[in-house]
């Protein structure tokens, strides 16, 4: 169990639940910190503690059943912080609603970070809440930008459903894909909201199929638009059999009203597809559809309901959250809580907060399913809390490894304490932060997942602890591995006065197979004592140390399986240095065997270009090495899709602002690590060699 300290800002998000995913197993990879046993957390008094001593049944119990936390995840630009703010309007959480690049300056409620308002996205996910018809709903914004992917992965880890928001424009793109694998992969109920059909070129039916076809989605939608682009209106919900128009400046007047005649035969072809698509996930309402009983909204409606919990169909609604236009609330009741054992225990803390976005608001008690900061404890992003009387811990998070290095130093020798406070600080609360030192030049080295990413945590630097840091230039996080096995052989004696040291290692390194989950596996197939059991453990860790830096270019060795087959041992000379270094040295001897090559990160790019300049766009790609995988159309803009090294993408966004007149687009993300050419792999180790000369 963590320690408790008591600081001065509240910790992370806590959620206090017991997932049906929970298992008893050691600490997981780092996640959102989560305090598991349906805990009632209170601030600390003896009032406090005699109710709960007196308490035999929690009177949180049936408040459960009215709270809802949900996510809001997509693809940059979609509209998820649009969407959250109306939803925080129309419940009247907030009394006035500002853009997300608002000209008053004032920017979004959840953009809460002066950057997050200066470049008009999210970086950090944020939390808030809500009521509307009797229900507490707790909403958290995550990012869009891939580079703040673990933001979603954190937040996915702590709700009972998410909200996929799609452009009816740009439609399913990269991010859309890798945030709905983060939703699949955490089992996250879901449903999706098309956004933007006031935009010229909105088309929500080809994003209905896009998500079909593409994300494999088991969809229907439970709207139709009234109108598109700039004639849109409203809608009309075909659970209901209802339109709905929005009038009033913000849209916050619903005026109820029938179906348009033109929009009748629309309607009933849209509400028999929703409900054919519905029973084929769904007993109930399948029973009733093949029989041609007559099927009420109430039977449709939950229908709808127990298929997004069972995970088997994800409702479609659709609107335009800038616009105001959007009768999308009633879709958050359709999100599940998913139920669990409700059992109390009451953990005391010096102070307990309810976040909306950067305010607190101060509560003496918080209860099961319920999200709050808490002050006083000292924790990283991954800690799980228990009240001690049970072992479980949440599943692992998905954490991708960094994929670009920048070294960084403070300015002033003055301010290294700050400098390494806010290093500390970072790295405990984003998985994907990573800080080293190189070992050559002892220089500070930040890793993240991209430029974007490690910028604003510079920015950061400098704003939050007042530190001005020098920045080297952008390093790309290139990999060694091996194409083949190789023996090695190697005696480690050494005898100068006193004690010597001696120490065989014999064995063989080979390729781990394609799509394994280990980078590196270390196996002793040792027979009988040649070697005392007490020095394996120091001959892995020779190994594992050797293969921290290849010979190549001095990178870290990946998918590589060490196997000891024999050795020798002294009675006097050897021990568990010997060892080691007997192991490091058998590996660098037959490293070069093993036919070494060097992999080095591509990147899946996502551009959106004006179709005039796709050739341009297109012969630029290839001149970087670039794979393009995918071309598509939509209106006016080629959809290029490719697969890129990410060496080659430095600066790229210059270059695709002046090829296509400032009117180009991208998005880039982490795919996989690949060898490189032979004529890079050449120049790579020849630029290494000449600056370990050069030292």
């Amino acid at each position: 169990m963590a320690r408790f300290s008591r600081s001065t800002a509240p910790r992370l998000l806590y959620r206090f639940y017991v997932s049906p995913k929970a298992t008893l197993s050691s600490p997981p990879s780092p996640t959102s910190a989560l305090l598991l046993g349906n805990f009632e957390v209170r601030q600390f008094s003896t009032g406090n503690l005699a109710r709960a001593n007196e308490e035999k049944e929690p009177w949180w119990k049936e408040s459960m059943e009215k709270l809802r936390n949900i996510g809001i995840s997509a693809h940059i630009d979609s509209g998820k912080t649009t969407l959250t703010e109306r939803i925080l309007y129309y419940t009247g959480r907030i009394h006035e609603i500002h853009e997300v690049r608002g000209k008053d300056g004032v920017g979004a409620k959840m953009d809460s970070m002066d950057l997050e308002r200066e470049k008009g996205i999210t970086i950090q996910s944020a939390a808030t809440y809500c009521t509307w018809n009797g229900y507490q709903i707790n909403i958290i914004d995550t990012p869009g930008h891939v580079d703040f992917t673990i933001e979603v992965e954190r937040a996915l880890r702590v709700l009972d459903g998410a909200i996929l928001v799609l452009c009816s424009v740009g439609g399913v793109q990269s991010q859309s894909i890798t945030v709905d694998r983060q939703m699949r992969r955490y089992e996250v109920p879901r449903v999706a909201f098309i956004n933007k059909l006031d935009r010229m070129g909105a088309d929500p039916w080809k994003v209905l199929n896009q998500a079909r076809s593409k994300l494999r989605h088991h969809s229907a939608a439970v709207q139709v638009p009234i109108g598109l682009e700039e004639d849109f209106q409203g809608l009309v919900d075909l659970v209901k059999l209802k339109a709905y128009y929005f009038h009033g400046s913000s849209g916050e007047k619903v005026v109820t009203a029938e179906i348009p005649a033109n929009m009748e035969t629309l309607v009933a072809e849209k509400r028999h597809e929703l409900i054919e698509i519905v029973s084929e996930v769904d007993d109930k309402l399948a029973e009733a559809f093949l029989s041609d009983e007559p099927i009420s909204s109430a039977d449709l409606e939950e229908a709808i309901r127990r298929a997004t919990v069972a995970r088997k169909f994800i409702p479609v609604f659709m609107g335009s959250a800038f616009k105001n236009k959007t009768s999308f609330n009633h879709a958050l009741v359709i999100l599940p809580f998913l139920g669990c054992r409700a059992y109390s225990h009451c953990w005391m803390v010096p102070r307990l907060v309810r976040m909306h976005s950067n305010e607190m608001e101060d509560i003496q008690e918080a209860h099961a399913g319920q999200i709050v900061a808490v002050f006083g404890v000292d924790c990283a992003s991954g800690d799980t809390f228990t009240n001690g009387s049970v072992r479980y811990t949440m599943t692992s998070m998905n954490v991708p490894e960094p994929v670009m290095s920048l070294a960084v130093q403070p300015v002033s020798k003055d301010s290294g304490g700050q400098f390494s406070k806010a290093l500390n600080r970072f790295q405990r609360e984003d998985p994907t932060f990573r800080v080293g030192l190189d070992p050559e030049s002892g220089q500070t080295i930040i890793s993240g997942m991209g430029e974007l990413h490690l910028d604003i945590y510079v920015e950061r630097i400098r704003r939050e602890y007042k530190v001005e840091a020098t920045v080297g230039k952008p390093r790309v996080n290139f990999r060694e591995t091996i194409t083949q096995r190789a023996e090695f052989d190697y005696l480690h004696k050494k005898q100068s006065g006193g004690q010597g040291q001696y120490g065989r290692v014999i064995g063989y390194v080979e390729p781990l197979p394609p799509g394994s989950p280990a980078k590196f596996e270390f196996e002793n197939m040792l027979v009988g004592q040649a070697i005392p059991s007490g020095f394996i453990p120091a001959i892995e860790k020779g190994f594992k140390e050797a293969a921290n830096s290849g010979s190549l270019i001095g990178h870290p060795v990946e998918n590589i399986r060490i196997v000891l087959t024999d050795g020798a041992s002294h009675a006097v000379d050897s021990s568990e240095l010997a060892f080691k270094l007997a192991a490091i040295y058998a590996f660098r001897q037959c490293y070069t065997a093993a036919k070494p090559v060097i992999l080095e990160p591509i990147m899946l790019v996502e551009l959106k270009v004006p179709t005039e300049f796709q050739g341009t766009v297109a012969g630029d790609i290839n001149k970087r090495k670039g794979v393009i995988v995918g071309n598509d159309q939509d209106a006016d803009d080629s959809i290029i899709t490719a697969h890129v090294p990410l060496n080659n993408m430095f600066g790229y966004s210059t270059s695709l602002r002046s090829m296509t007149q400032g009117k180009g687009e991208f998005t880039m993300e982490y795919q996989e690590h690949l060898p490189v050419s032979q004529d890079v792999q050449m120049q790579l180790v020849n630029t290494y060699k000449a600056s370990k000369a050069a030292e």
